[in-house]
């Protein structure tokens, strides 16, 4: 693609992280090591210009998420903002800490959708996992709550070696809690997730029968709910285009106000990352450094220069290209073609049985305070 076509690209979706605070500490966690503290979050009156410049931009949907958006005050007043600029709202949750009357609240504001994250399909497990007692049985309530106020449900089911083999339970919640579309989400080993993936990290055989668990899945359940699902990326043999694209079809902002082409992207130092203080989001996708660095394919180097499929998946993922060679700009290893998919295989056969190292979070006090 010429660098005219990449100019007239607008993004579809924003992922507005309201806040770092969560109760949860989950060892997956993909908020960034350093978290923006409640004292430099956003207040609603921004989010609103925020909302109302993506509009602009050509946004269709943006994505309130964390952390945990519950753990903002003013969540109803920010959902009503983003509804009033004309934008499709999805609130993606933990579960824990919006109750039935906050929930009505946001619908009232206009909030048209909600996806909520399991670990597990029994409490026990979900408990452990999510590092948080009672978190399974809150975000049951939560779906319930959601499904009665007849908005679409997403269940989030995140599969590492822990749960994978009960991926058709998972699944059979899902239907259970009334969600008409489930995301089978693998994790996605950068950040935190780094820290536990000798732990995280299921085997082949795992992957092999909960691909084959799923498709049968599929078709058992054609026409009641939508399964999305991708092969780990360990085990992948090409790379996902991650987000479509660098800076092709999303932009991130994060609580404190810095906008990002994907909510990993800090991972990768050297990146100038610009402000919702200082710019205007247009500005900010059109001309901002960090969203330019690896946009469309001339900073491709090869294989991915002259690979049939680099305007398929770009190369794959910025962040794990850096987070496995140390080169921000090298082939995703996760591709066959690439020099460090050894490692990659390396890296998969790692087994940890340690305990998990938790998310935990000084705001969680916080949140627990306010909630």
């Amino acid at each position: 693609m010429d660098g005219g076509s990449e100019a007239r690209l607008r993004p579809l979706g924003l992922l507005a992280e309201l806040t770092h605070r969560c109760p949860l500490g989950c060892p997956y966690c993909s908020n960034p090591l350093a978290l923006d503290p409640r004292d430099v979050e956003l207040d609603a009156a921004t989010w609103g210009r925020i909302f109302r410049e993506a509009a602009a931009l050509g946004v269709l949907q943006t994505h309130l998420s964390g952390g945990e958006p519950g753990a903002r005050r003013d969540l109803v007043e920010i959902t009503a903002s983003a509804h009033d600029a004309g934008l499709y709202t999805n609130l993606i949750t933990s579960g824990v800490g919006i109750t039935a009357t906050r929930l009505a609240e946001l619908v009232e504001a206009g909030l048209d959708h909600v996806q909520v994250s399991i670990q597990d399909s029994f409490e026990a497990s979900a408990d452990h996992i999510a590092g948080y007692r009672g978190a399974f049985h809150r975000k049951q309530e939560l779906a319930r709550y959601a499904v009665q106020l007849k908005l679409p449900l997403t269940v989030n089911a995140v599969i590492h070696r822990a749960n994978i083999d009960r991926v058709g339970a998972m699944v059979e919640l899902a239907l259970e809690l009334g969600a008409k579309r489930i995301e089978v989400a693998h994790v996605q080993y950068y950040g935190w997730a780094l820290k536990n993936r000798a732990v995280l990290m299921p085997t082949r055989e795992q992957v092999d029968r909960a691909a084959t668990v799923v498709e049968q899945l599929r078709e058992r359940h054609h026409g009641r709910i939508v399964i999305d699902a991708v092969a780990p990326d360990y085990y992948a043999p090409y790379p996902k285009p991650c987000m479509g694209g660098w800076g092709r079809r999303s932009l991130n902002v994060t609580p404190a106000g810095k906008v990002l082409p994907c909510h990993a992207a800090e991972t990768i130092p050297g990146l100038e990352f610009w402000w919702v203080h200082t710019h205007t989001l247009a500005e900010i996708w059109h001309d901002s450094p960090a969203f330019n660095a690896f946009r469309g394919t001339e900073w491709m180097k090869q294989p991915c220069k002259s690979c049939p499929r680099r305007e398929r998946d770009f190369g794959g993922c910025r962040c794990q290209a850096f987070a496995l060679t140390g080169d921000a700009a090298a082939a995703d290893p996760v591709c066959h073609l690439s020099p460090d998919r050894a490692h990659v295989t390396a890296l998969a056969a790692v087994r940890d049985e340690a305990p998990y190292l938790y998310r935990r979070m000084e705001a969680r006090v916080q949140f627990e305070q306010t909630s």
